[in-house]
């Protein structure tokens, strides 16, 4: 049998700056095992060369690999460590182009607005790069997502602030009550293999085919739509209430992963929220091409489009609007970059807890912390996050020593649920009528009535991805004890023909030993949140979007981040998929490495991913010393947990470079005594060197810190100057280098 090869992938931002540390550590210490390990590129950048590799001089394609992978996951074979990547929108798209561009990559400017097919043709090439077009092809199976014990016996040891939540709190989520995604959804299950057509029929007449979808027997195919003037109503009744209640108004949608439907939605809260600035200067905005789906940055860049004596009055309207309307939640105050600058600035799963920690607070224009309306527009989960935020008002802030967990099983395997919807999302193009057909007898399955630019979208769950759902929520169940929650409304079309498969199936097991419910999100929250105060451990087992939100907001409440958790997708043909956390903070880490030469990333999540990968190794046909070394890794993170040897925030303080030093040196002290007398008299020399050079390696370290790193880039910097900052100690360089 060849030996089994992991796959680490490329990415973006700070883990893959970190990568250029850590991978040349995980190579060698893991050489003994028989291992082989592989690069592979699908950073944003480097799928935009792939998509646009036949346009470019030879010396600068690249093949696509993340097509690779995608065929990879379908093998039992496939061993891979996924790290965080960019879940782009447009404004960030088109600043990696730019980049590119200036590095000397002849590629095409993105056609916001293509004028004839040719950048019809360049615009939908880009847009396969943008939005969540990496997890869908890589997740070939469920998502099983924990704390490890010790990153939670480290949290209580060292908890993070939770700002105390005043009872007298004004914050609230906001939501629709009717005309949303959740009201108008249908729903059915697929009778046999066969093909259905989204149609649209005008009033006017119109006829068009949005698209025909291949469906297997046994598939979940749901449809809704969410009318865009019942949503801008509801923003402008939730703008006046901020004003009304003095707080701020604070926008939460998911704008990069759910790319086609939710930028739309972000798009409407500015037009509500500027709509004197519309009214006033819409003939001029819609010259210079201003997109508020991109966010305010996108009129800003195009500003200078228009003669002075115009952009003088259009920024003193929006200075007039300012004084008006609510203040608006800042993603910066100190550079006046608001909730509404760019739609990938504030995420649904990230800022909701950042707001939660915070004491559900946001910051206000003047840099202070103020109440502030969080404003999820769709009911379907906006419930949930009303029952936290409700519960805390009442109950007070957590307390990270003494909470408990909540473990995630999620359905997301062959693009389940919402997040694999973008191919199925259309704006109908007058009022008119939305029929899913069946193609063979031409049966209408579905019928929607909407309006002229409604968001209107169909998403699957297979009746494969399902059936492993459930097993794998029961076997966790049974391996931990814990309660497990499936968090399904009866009440919503779709989870009600989810419900019928977990009733089915639950029944084919022998449950004597499993407490399971199921329960609609908001009574969910409710029941785990009991638990959870009381120091209980529960396992959500949830749909696609859930599974995100929920992974983000119970870790940030426990450990202080996402990027800890340990997230295991056990591949549907027996391999494996390691996700290495959350990347929601890389870009602030990114920025201060430029500036100061210091990365505070940390790498915990990889350290945890590789063990999980090493025990799948084995089992793929490494050598018996590969259960050894992932015994003395898994270890070495205790230690380096419990010495708190984690990434500081500080320049001067221990940064990324210095935590891979202690993870290395842990794990030689443990590979050194480990009972293989071989590895033992390996690792032994390794480990004392370490020790005895600790000061001489974090002072190479710390030599290139305090300074700007510059590495030529953000989204495709100079890899030769990465490597030289992420790998600044000749000390520690010869001794890991000795052993590769």
């Amino acid at each position: 049998m060849a030996n089994p090869t992991i796959v680490w992938t490329k990415i973006d931002e700070a883990p893959y700056l970190a990568t250029f540390s850590l991978l040349p550590i995980m190579e060698a210490f893991t050489k003994d095992a028989g291992i082989n390990w592989e690069l592979r590129d699908i950073s944003l950048a480097g799928r935009v060369i792939a998509e646009f590799s036949d346009m470019l001089p030879e010396n600068l394609r690249q093949s696509d690999e993340l097509a690779y992978l995608g065929e990879l996951v379908k093998k039992p074979e496939a061993n891979v460590i996924k790290l965080p990547n960019i879940s782009a929108s447009v404004p960030q798209l088109k600043a990696t182009i730019k980049e590119l561009q200036s590095q000397g990559y002849p590629l095409p400017d993105f056609p916001e607005e293509p004028q004839n097919a040719e950048e019809e043709k360049i615009r939908l090439k880009y847009l396969k790069c943008v939005g969540s077009n990496v997890n869908p092809v890589l997740r070939e199976g469920n998502s099983d997502r924990r704390l490890a014990e010790p990153v939670k016996e480290y949290a209580k040891m060292h908890p993070h602030p939770m700002k105390p939540v005043e009872p007298t709190s004004k914050s609230y989520v906001a939501h629709m009550d009717k005309n949303d995604f959740y009201q108008n959804e249908q729903s059915f299950i697929a009778p046999r293999n066969m093909t259905v057509a989204i149609e649209f029929e005008g009033k006017n007449g119109t006829k068009k085919v949005f698209k025909e979808v291949e469906l297997e027997k046994g598939e979940v195919f749901s449809g809704t739509f969410l009318n865009r003037k019942t949503l801008r109503e509801f923003y402008e009744k939730t703008i006046q209430d901020a004003k009304e209640k003095d707080i701020l108004f604070s926008l939460h949608v998911k704008a990069t992963m759910m790319k086609v439907s939710d930028p739309v939605m972000f798009g409407d809260a500015i037009r509500v929220y500027y709509k004197e600035l519309f009214d006033k200067f819409g003939k001029e905005l819609e010259e210079i091409g201003f997109n508020p789906n991109n966010g305010m940055s996108d009129l800003e860049a195009k500003l200078a489009k228009l003669p002075e004596d115009k952009q003088k009055a259009i920024k003193e309207t929006i200075a007039e609007i300012y004084k008006k309307q609510p203040r608006l939640y800042m993603v910066d105050s100190d550079n006046g970059i608001t909730n509404l600058h760019r739609p990938n600035d504030v995420i649904i799963d990230a800022s909701i807890p950042a707001t939660i920690k915070n004491g559900l607070k946001g910051w206000g224009p003047d840099g202070e912390v103020e109440d502030t309306v969080i404003t999820v527009p769709d009911r379907t989960y906006a419930r949930m996050y009303k029952e936290i935020v409700a519960d805390i008002v009442k109950n007070g802030q957590f307390d990270p020593t003494k909470v408990g967990t909540v473990q995630n099983v999620g359905l997301m395997a062959k693009k389940a649920e919402e997040y694999g919807s973008h191919d199925k999302t259309f704006f109908p193009p007058e009022d008119g009528i939305i029929r899913v057909v069946d193609t063979e007898n031409n049966e209408v399955l579905m019928e929607f009535e909407t309006e002229a630019g409604d968001i209107w979208r169909a998403y699957t769950a297979k009746e494969v991805a399902i059936i492993d759902w459930i097993k794998l929520a029961v076997e966790r169940a049974k391996e931990s004890g814990l309660p497990i929650v499936f968090w399904l409304d009866s009440n919503r079309a779709h989870d009600a023909n989810l419900i019928k498969y977990v009733v089915s199936e639950l029944a084919k097991y022998d449950l004597s030993d499993v407490e399971y419910h199921i329960m609609a999100p908001e009574k969910a929250m409710r029941y785990t949140l009991r638990r959870f105060r009381k120091g209980l451990g529960t396992i959500s087992v949830t749909g696609n979007v859930l599974r995100d939100y929920l992974t983000d907001l119970f870790p940030i409440i426990e450990v202080g981040t996402s990027a800890r958790t340990l997230s295991i997708v056990p591949l549907l043909a027996g391999g494996g998929l390691y996700e290495t956390g959350a990347g929601g903070s890389a870009p602030k880490h990114v920025e201060q490495f430029i500036k100061e030469g210091h990365l505070r990333w940390d790498s915990l999540g990889e350290f945890l991913a590789t063990v999980e990968s090493l025990k799948l190794a084995r089992k793929q046909g490494a050598n018996e010393k590969t259960e050894v070394i992932a015994d003395a890794l898994s270890k070495a993170v205790g230690k380096y947990l419990q010495n708190d040897k984690t990434p500081k925030r500080k320049v001067g303080q221990l940064d990324n470079r210095g935590s891979h030093y202690y993870l290395a040196r842990y794990w030689a002290e443990e590979l050194a005594n480990c009972g293989d007398a071989e590895l033992e008299a390996k690792f032994k020399p390794v480990a004392k060197e370490l020790v005895e050079n600790e000061e001489k390696i974090l002072g190479e370290i710390a030599a290139v810190e305090g300074k700007p790193a510059d590495i030529e880039g953000y989204y495709h910097p100079n890899e030769e100057k990465v490597a030289k900052y992420m790998r600044p100690s000749e000390t520690f360089n010869k001794i890991i280098d000795a052993l590769r």
